[in-house]
């Protein structure tokens, strides 16, 4: 988890003792700064470029100039990183443009304003995107308080998209080269991806369209079964205009006469919160339409390091076990672990006396239907989302309902709180691809600062909400530092609930609530308070989440000397970034080394549709022999 700063400030106009013209010439200015900026850059004169900066500068950068997600704050921190890796990458100067349309005056609040623009450039191993914001200081000039560089393409190796995709026509021979493509009969597949969830395909999807054969291993039956076989009750909380996937539609972008992708759009009918079901038959759809190689009812039964001795040349061995008991071993370098938050490892409270209790205990994720408990008590264990989802369709079923609160939790209303803090991907917002560079040009330190003024936002647009809670007991937390949503489902992937009704069914009474204290022991009809107090019930759930994804990574790889060496997951790092996500799993030290070529990819379909090019960018950069040397963290 990120350290605390309170030192850290946003750069609002009290601060800087500046004001903003509102007869100012935002494109003079824009105009102005890059051009300083591509000049010095093509210098690597550092201090000049350092010029150009705010005091408490971020420069975030994906992958364009450290081969790796890296955040650097202050001025201290940028000069080392510009001075290290200038020379490495070797930006060139002509290849710098600036996109005039994006070239915008903001204002988020009263008292902040800055001038966001984004620029293309070229290293001498890829095509980059960047994004600057300017910030007024009181002689009249303006300086970057952001900076961030995300690797788009690499040089040579273009996607196989667009005026570049198949152009020959195929006569009737596509079922049966599917087929032999789909069992890989006449080659070996690059990369083996372990599931078949968003993570999965949205990945494999990015390796095709760069050359890179893949098979999705998924051990459930269809795809989309890791969304159907939950609770049948399950409804996204995420709005459709964040997860919309990746290659539906190819546009023309006139400024260097390139096909690119947008995004695998669901049409303009569907609903704004997709029931799982329905997503389910879309990602099924998907994985058919693009072609993915995908073996179901399929199973990873173990990863093998593979040794100097091995004639193969390559790094792992991965043994696959199908339903018929047909088995076959894949001779690799790349395996992407795509196996969801937590590895979907249920994770169960050590609450004594569950051997006593004479009714049913199960976990969410094993939990389906209200209807199964009919005429019964039943008591849920947590307080987050799945326990509030569930809480109400058991309503919905008349089915008599306790909610049982351990800790606080931060609860907001979809309808106050999306649209505040999605409002990039929200109704009129940019294209989808904008939106996600966009939103990752935000650097989490600084994020969290904005989040801190519009969790408060929500929460006095959901006062009476909040203040219903409170009455009936039920206790609210507001996230790290007063934060809110993103900085819980980016660090701990918990802790919160977005509330689409069942918070009004807590205040009305329908779902009733034990929050009074910490749970001592199962009895034989119930729960045992430390306060004395007791809940009967027949059916005790736990919506306790998941577990760490570590642990199932290491029953996968066989070689136990390598467990040790797997970084954590899940949750922020120093400088603000996700841990593991789109990186290859071993610790950022050298002993991470032992696991190179093993990748973790996860996260909500928001985070894999942006993520998984940066996977399939560093897998198809070693294929070539192009891939440098990570500006790892001890930097």
């Amino acid at each position: 988890m990120a350290i605390s700063t309170p030192s850290r400030t946003l750069p609002t106009l009290h601060n800087l003792g500046s004001t903003v013209d509102p007869n100012l010439d935002v494109q003079a200015i824009v105009h102005d700064w890059f051009a300083k900026f591509v000049k010095v850059i093509g210098l690597k004169d550092v201090p000049a470029i350092i010029d150009l900066f705010l005091d408490g500068v971020f420069w975030r950068d994906m992958l364009a100039l450290t081969w790796d997600f890296r955040t650097f704050e202050g001025k201290n921190a940028v000069s080392k990183f510009l001075k290290d890796q200038l020379s490495v990458f070797n930006p060139q100067p002509d290849t710098f443009s600036l996109q005039q349309d994006s070239v915008q005056l903001q204002k988020p609040y009263e008292d902040i304003a800055w001038i966001q623009a984004f620029f293309k450039f070229d290293t001498n191993v890829g095509h980059a995107f960047g994004v600057f914001r300017l910030v007024p200081l009181p002689v009249g000039t303006w300086k970057a308080h952001v900076v961030y560089t995300n690797l788009e393409d690499l040089k040579g190796f273009p996607e196989r998209i667009g005026s570049l995709r198949d152009f020959q026509p195929n006569h009737g021979k596509w079922a049966a080269k599917r087929e032999r493509e789909r069992e890989f009969v006449d080659e070996e597949p690059t990369v083996v991806v372990v599931g078949g969830g968003q993570s999965g395909l949205e990945v494999a999807a990015r390796l095709k369209m760069l050359g890179i054969s893949a098979v999705i291993v998924e051990r459930n039956k269809r795809i989309g079964d890791n969304w159907r076989n939950r609770y049948a009750a399950l409804c996204l909380h995420d709005p459709g205009m964040t997860i919309c996937l990746i290659y539906r539609k190819w546009i023309f972008d006139q400024r260097d006469s390139s096909m690119r992708s947008t995004d695998f759009r669901f049409p303009p009918s569907w609903p704004v919160y997709s029931p799982a079901l329905k997503l389910a038959d879309w990602l099924e759809s998907y994985a058919h339409t693009l072609e993915l190689n995908v073996w179901t009812s399929a199973t990873v039964t173990s990863i093998e390091k593979e040794t100097l001795a091995g004639d193969s040349g390559k790094r792992w061995s991965v043994q696959v076990e199908r339903e018929d008991g047909r088995k076959r071993v894949f001779k690799v370098d790349h395996v992407v672990l795509a196996l969801g938050i937590g590895s979907g490892r249920a994770r169960y409270p050590d609450i004594p006396g569950q051997d006593e209790f004479k009714g049913q205990i199960l976990h969410s994720s094993k939990h389906k239907h209200a209807t199964d408990h009919s005429g019964k008590k039943v008591a849920v264990i947590g307080s987050c989302t799945s326990a509030h989802d569930i809480c109400s369709d058991y309503v919905d079923h008349g089915v008599d309902i306790t909610m049982v609160q351990r800790g606080p939790t931060y609860i907001m209303s979809t309808k106050e709180g999306m649209p505040r803090c999605l409002a990039l991907f929200w109704d009129g917002g940019p294209p989808t691809d904008v939106a996600d560079r966009v939103n990752a040009s935000y650097p989490s330190h600084v994020l969290k600062l904005v989040n801190q003024r519009v969790t408060k936002d929500i929460a006095d647009a959901d006062k009476e909400l909040l203040d219903g809670l409170r009455r009936v007991g039920f206790k609210l937390a507001f996230g790290e530092d007063d934060s809110g949503l993103l900085h819980l489902a980016f660090g701990k992937a918990g802790g919160y609930y977005l509330d689409v009704g069942a918070s009004q069914l807590i205040i009305d009474g329908k779902i009733k609530l034990k929050s009074d204290g910490p749970i001592k022991k199962f009895t034989s009809t119930g729960l045992l308070f430390e306060d004395g107090s007791t809940l009967d019930a027949d059916v005790v759930i736990f919506a306790t989440g998941y577990g760490d994804a570590r642990n199932a990574y290491a029953d996968l790889i066989k070689n136990t000397d390598l467990h040790g060496k797997i970084r954590q997951i899940w949750g922020f790092d120093d400088e603000g970034e996700i841990n593991g996500l789109a990186r290859e799993i071993g610790e950022p030290r050298e002993e991470g080394n032992a696991v190179a070529g093993l990748w973790c990819m996860l996260g909500n379909l928001a985070l894999c549709r942006f993520h998984s090019k940066h996977v399939a960018l560093q897998i198809k950069a070693y294929h070539e022999n192009v891939f440098g040397i990570r500006y790892g963290s001890g930097n």
